[in-house]
Order: structure tokens, then sequence, then C-alpha cells
């Protein structure tokens, strides 16, 4: 996403003072600093719970502003997040072509960069939503900085269980910003979110799990084998699928919602059984498929928050 030519992993390029930067790639670069794409997808457990919050369709530019605020928010995260990871980001494969890592934005403009996002995102939320998605936002946004980032990431392989909080918090804010309360509903989202997170994230980290080895990054894969991973990814996965399923006996949506969860839950247990015997069975490298998974898991969110959204209108 940055305008530079490919290099080997833990080549830093550090444009000189003064040297050509074209404004395009810069633009760019500051926008890659946000990571557009995993916003998107916290995004799309925003909004419908402001759907499902509002039992219609909520004011749209409560929804637009909500958004820009959320993707301020988690861009100022995502930003301060590269700033503190720059040094082993520069050694990962995966992440070597980031900006601060090429040399297009500097360490102290990421740094700038990041904390403006994060005053301006609490002001933004605080003025034109209510203070207690501002304090929600703010609390995810320190979470995934200081808690993730600082703390948890290089320390411990339990790091995106706990750090994925943080990614939890769309949910929350989402219903705060239509009801300026809280609820059971967001609760329970919020739990769906937590629980899918490690079941989402750990096979993408098997995939890479060379790139964390080499910088000493103790994700799961990278300190237990397969077959743990595997087990580990079976039981979240049953217990999401679980709170997922909780929302209709405690009233708060219908049959769609359901059909959508046990459909989409039911296909995602099966992938994640299905893994586990290709771990079990000492599968590695392309024969594991563990991207199969990965790639369902952005499909299972989208498709049971969607369901969030249509519900209300089907009762």
């Amino acid at each position: 996403m940055t305008a530079v030519e490919s290099r080997p992993a833990g080549v830093v390029l550090t444009p000189s003072p003064g040297g050509h930067r074209p404004f395009g790639a810069r633009v760019k670069a500051f926008v890659a600093l946000t990571k557009p794409r995993i916003i998107e997808l916290l995004l799309i457990t925003t909004v419908p719970v402001m759907f499902l919050a509002a039992q219609s369709v909520p004011d749209l530019w409560l929804v637009f502003i909500t958004c820009v605020g959320g993707y301020l928010s988690a861009g100022g995260a995502n930003a301060l997040n590269m700033y503190i990871d720059r040094d082993i980001d520069a050694l990962m494969n995966r992440t070597s072509q980031r900006p601060l890592v090429t040399g297009m934005v500097s360490p102290r403009e990421g740094l700038i960069f990041g904390l403006t996002l994060a005053v301006v995102s609490t002001l933004w939320f605080g003025l034109l939503v209510n203070w207690l998605s501002a304090a929600l936002s703010l609390g995810a946004l320190l979470f995934y900085v200081v808690v993730y980032t600082m703390i948890l990431k290089r320390r411990t392989a339990q790091n995106i269980v706990w750090g994925g909080i943080a990614g939890c918090m769309p949910v929350l804010i989402g219903w705060s910003a239509v009801t300026n309360s809280m609820s059971w509903a967001a609760v329970i989202l919020f739990l769906v979110i937590f629980f899918w997170t490690p079941p989402h994230y750990w096979p993408l980290s098997m995939k890479v799990r060379d790139d964390y080895a080499r910088v000493g990054v103790p994700m799961l894969p990278v300190v237990a084998s397969n077959r743990v991973v595997a087990r580990q990814i079976v039981l979240y996965s049953w217990v999401m699928v679980g709170v997922s399923l909780l929302l209709t006996p405690l009233g708060y949506t219908g049959w769609f919602y359901t059909a959508v969860a046990l459909v989409a839950g039911g296909y995602w247990l099966w992938e994640a059984h299905a893994l586990q015997s290709r771990a079990k069975a000492g599968e590695a490298g392309g024969k594991l498929k563990e991207m199969r998974l990965f790639h369902w898991s952005i499909t299972y969110v989208s498709l049971l928050f969607v369901a969030v959204a249509v519900d209300p209108f089907l009762r």
C-alpha cells in the first residue's frame, strides 16, 4: 500500500533529509497507518448493532458520525501500534512494507498522527454522539495500544485472547451511540467477538508462524504444536457459537437471526473440526489448510451481523 520498492525483511529504508517522497505516496502511507481493511471489519460489527438497538433503521446521520468516529479511533490505535512495533515489523515478511518501516512516514510523524487521531476521535464522539461512546472508544484505543501492544503481545501466548477485547468494543460503541446506555444484547455480542477473535487469528498465526518466531512474539502457534492450537480453536469455536445463540431466548432476536447463527455457526464448527483432524494427522504446510478457517471467519462474522441488522424487520 506504499509507493516503495520491495526489499528483504529487516532492511529499513530511511529517506535522507529533504529526500523526495511523492505527495500521493505519502497520503497512501498515512492511510495505510490506519489499517483500513481491519477497520472495515470493525464497522461491520458496529452498524448492525445500531439497527438492533433502534429496532428499526437508526438515524443515518448518527450512523455516519459513529462510523467516522470509529474509523478515527481505530486508525489512531493502529498508527500507534505500528509506531511501537516498528522494530519487529521490519523483521517480519508480512509487515516489512509498512510505512514506518519503509521510511515513507517517519517515527515522529507516525506518533504525532496516532496521538492526534486519538484526541480528535474522542472529542468527535463526545461532542457529536455522546460521552459514553467517547469513553468506550478511548478505552478501546488505550487497551489496544497499552495492554495488548505494549504489555501482552511480546510476553504471553494469551496475547490475542485478552488483547482482542479492544476489537470487541465497537459492538458496545454502536449500542451506546443509539441508546446512550448498555444492554445485555450488547454484552452478548461483545462476547461473541471475544470468543471469535482467537479462532479467527490463530489460523493466520499458524500460517505466518515463522515470522512471529523470528521476532520472539509468542503467538500460540509459535509456542505450541498445531494439534494444541487446533484443539484451542475448536474449544473457542464451540463457546462462540453457543454464546451467539443466547440472543434469541433472551428475546433480542427472532427466527431469522437464529437460522443464520445456526447455519453459519454449524459450518464454522465443521471447518474447525476439519482443521483439528488435519492437525492430529500431522498435516503441515499447504496440506494443513489453516487459511480456510481464517477466510471463513470473516464471512461468518459478516453474515452474523448482517442477520443482527435484518432481524428486527422480520419479527
